[in-house]
């Protein structure tokens, strides 16, 4: 018997966070559900999108902070 999976095993399953047991199930029943399968390409393009996602703050970010930071510690100094 087959047994039925939510999005939340397909992220488990892919954060390699099943077992062996769970990974051979998970991987079984994607061969005959074609619904779960889909889910899971569907999921996999979401995390390659965020994994190639932009890591770094936008510069005016970091120089408005940078500036706060140089204010405010010239005026705790008086």
């Amino acid at each position: 018997m087959i047994k039925t999976f939510t999005q939340d095993d397909l992220v488990r399953y892919m954060y390699k966070e099943t077992t062996a047991e769970e990974n051979a199930e998970i991987e079984l029943a994607m061969l005959f559900d074609e619904e779960l399968a889909d889910n899971y390409a569907e999921l996999e393009s979401v995390i390659e999108s965020l994994d190639s996602a932009q890591k770094a703050p936008n510069s005016r970010v970091v120089d408005a902070i940078l500036s706060y930071s140089k204010s405010y510690h010239l005026h705790s100094e008086v």
